[in-house]
């Protein structure tokens, strides 16, 4: 008779404990133990939150090399089939070895649930046939969990759910979460509601009426927004620092239909455009993706949206500085070429619009689709194709967390029919839909991955491009923990080539997140470590620091309105001198619109308690040691990442801490 001792970790989170049966049952290359219900001293608090429990069992010989273990709980006569969450189980064989087997999901019914031990084993060196089997059964029934659905065709492709709880357990918002959200998300209008603000369609009279609103929510770097908005450098400064850092480039030729003169932008001929290409001074952002759009009716009343062109100019102090503004894409007599030394609301109405434009650029292309979209691409994509047992898995897993139900409620709270996106933005509706779908057919992988998407932007050594300096080093350093990892588990090209597991995954990715385009430059296979590398690390990126740099400040930038109006109810001017602060005040967005915009960039800024940092691993899903090394060592890059950032931002009038990866979401969680 030989012994195994049994230690199982239920986890800690709200309503992990189960009162039901506990069953185990040990499989080994020699052979398998009866199934065995784990009781002990403790009694029915052997499984409640947070216990560590241990057990034995018996077994006539030694079943060799454990392979896995099966688990099932049964509920008591008259109790009910409670949930529970484990998160892992160790088992001390009789020859001294132990076996960790991570589990780190919630097991809600009465089935037999099989768990492979925590070493990774790829697809064609997991050699026996019970692993195989288990880890097949494991794929079949994630695929029936996990299905694709078209939610607008021409999209990336979503997960199918009928609603939040028909989501599978392991991928739904904690208690935690779920709590938070729905608190702060009420929270968000109660105050405005209070003021009778939240259905007052009126005109705004003044500014200081927009100023007594934004008071009751406001942040550090809001209230400098306040002050600052009307300032050129700073309008400046958001297109390298702001939520959108995706728009700038260098600009060496002039468009056709920006037609600016050197008269226009240097006065006295101090200089001229052509030299000023040439030395690398010249900026362009071009909001063509936004142009003809079929735009919103608000309050009964037709809303504007333009696409402008904005040229910037660096000046010798290294400020970035708007020079020239157009607010349509067509150059005619209609349509003229703003200027700073228009008058004061002239050349602010241009700004104005164009920060509208940037608000709907940054949300549905930038944010929505560049993150949470394609993230959840990279989740379902990895839950349909890769077990447990896989280290893409016990790689990615942390970077796929509340995922699908953020994405769920975006869908269903924000740009559905009735979402706010959807009521309140100049977008909303039919335009949203045409300017997704010219995003998509924009995107390619090196615009995903960030030295590639700066270098084409020609932005190398623009000066404080905080976004560029924190991303770069931020994408460097999760590239060396990839590496590590894969050349631990690969040592040649031919074991990726013949990874069947891997090859699904992105073959998914390719034909449900990018629409089967080859053009976008998307790998439909892994040839060599080297491309596995670099389309994980942009995976990890997107889902993490990406997500962050273009999420965290939506409020900061945006609860300020005048900064960022969501929408504008007036077109904007086709003379020169005809703008006054009483125009200004009728294009911005009637009350209600303002405080619907405020409260949802409120949300959609606000961490939840049991938010995971960048490069945090909860779940010991790895068990070898190199990398668990190689974890640790990414983590004290990091470390060292987010002290240099936080003694650079003492420094910075406005810090830039969007990519602190203290500061940084494991995972499109918001």
């Amino acid at each position: 008779m030989v012994v195994y001792e049994v230690t199982v970790f239920t986890g800690n989170s709200v309503n992990s404990t189960t009162f039901n049966n506990v069953f185990i049952k040990l499989v080994g290359t020699d052979g398998e133990s009866n199934r065995k219900w784990l009781m002990s001293l403790k009694g029915a608090s052997s499984f409640v939150r947070g216990a560590v429990s241990s057990f034995t069992v018996s077994c006539s010989t030694s079943l060799g090399k454990l392979v896995l273990i099966e688990l099932d709980k049964q509920p008591l006569p008259l109790f009910p089939n409670d949930a529970w969450f484990c998160d892992k189980v160790e088992v001390k064989s009789p020859e001294g070895d132990t076996y960790n087997f991570p589990i780190y999901r919630w097991i809600t019914d009465s089935k037999v649930y099989r768990f492979k031990d925590g070493k990774a084993l790829r697809v064609f060196e997991d050699n026996h046939h019970l692993g195989r089997y288990s880890r097949q059964q494991e794929l079949n029934q994630r695929e029936e969990d996990f299905r694709w659905d078209v939610y607008v065709e021409g999209m990336p492709h979503s997960m199918k759910a009928e609603n939040p709880l028909s989501l599978p357990c392991e991928v739904r918002f904690s208690f935690t979460k779920t709590t938070e959200f729905l608190y702060t998300a009420s929270m968000g209008l109660t105050e405005l509601k209070l003021k009778g603000l939240d259905n007052c369609k009126k005109k705004w009279d003044d500014i200081d009426s927009i100023r007594r609103v934004f008071c009751c929510k406001t942040t550090a770097i809001s209230g400098y927004v306040q002050d600052h908005w009307k300032e050129d450098a700073f309008f400046g400064y958001q297109f390298l620092n702001g939520v959108n850092p995706m728009l700038i480039q260098r600009c060496t030729a002039l468009p056709s239909n920006f037609p600016v003169t050197d008269d226009m932008v240097f006065p006295h001929g101090r200089c001229s455009l052509a030299d000023e290409m040439k030395k690398g001074n010249i900026f362009l952002c071009d909001y063509k993706r936004l142009d003809g759009l079929n735009t919103n009716t608000i309050n009964g009343k037709k809303q504007y949206l333009m696409a402008p062109l904005v040229l910037l100019h660096k000046a010798s102090d290294d400020k970035l500085m708007p020079i020239a503004i157009q607010l349509k894409q067509t150059p005619s007599d209609d349509n003229p070429i703003f200027l700073p030394t228009d008058s004061e609301y002239d050349w602010l109405i241009a700004k104005i619009f164009v920060r509208s434009a940037d608000f709907n650029e940054h949300q549905l292309n930038v944010h929505l689709l560049r993150t949470h979209l394609l993230a959840e691409v990279f989740a379902v994509s990895l839950l349909r194709n890769v077990p447990m047992v896989h280290p893409l898995y016990k790689l990615l897993k942390p970077y796929t967390r509340y995922t699908l139900q953020i994405n769920y409620l975006a869908r269903n709270l924000l740009i559905s029919e009735t979402g706010a996106f959807t009521q309140f933005a100049a977008s909303g509706g039919e335009g949203m839909i045409t300017a997704l779908k010219r995003s998509v057919s924009s995107i390619t992988y090196s615009s995903l991955c960030m030295p590639d998407d700066i270098a084409e932007r020609g932005l190398e050594v623009v000066p404080n491009f905080y976004y560029r300096d924190d991303g770069v080093k931020a994408w460097n350093i999760i590239h060396r923990f990839v590496e590590g990892i894969f050349s631990y588990y690969y040592k040649t090209d031919g074991e990726v080539q013949q990874d069947s597991e891997l090859q699904k995954w992105i073959l998914d990715i390719f034909e449900h997140g990018f629409l089967s385009q080859a053009g976008t430059g998307i790998p439909q296979r892994f040839t060599c470590v080297t491309e596995l590398v670099k389309f994980v690390t942009m995976v990890i990126f997107t889902c993490s620091v990406q997500h962050a740099a273009v999420n965290a400040g939506q409020y900061d930038y945006g609860g300020w309105m005048p900064n960022t109006p969501i929408s504008l109810q007036l077109p904007p001017p086709t003379t020169k001198g005809t703008t006054s602060e009483a125009t200004m005040l009728a294009t911005f967005p009637d009350v209600n619109v303002t405080v619907q915009g405020m409260a949802v960039m409120w949300l959609l800024s606000k961490q939840s308690s049991d938010f995971v940092p960048l490069g945090q691993y909860p779940e010991d899903h790895f068990t070898e040691e190199i990398p668990r090394k190689i974890i640790k060592h990414f983590q004290r890059k990091l470390e060292d990442l987010s002290r240099a950032i936080k003694a650079r931002n003492k420094c910075l009038e406005v810090p830039y801490t969007y990519m602190d990866p203290a500061e940084v979401e494991n995972s499109v969680a918001i």
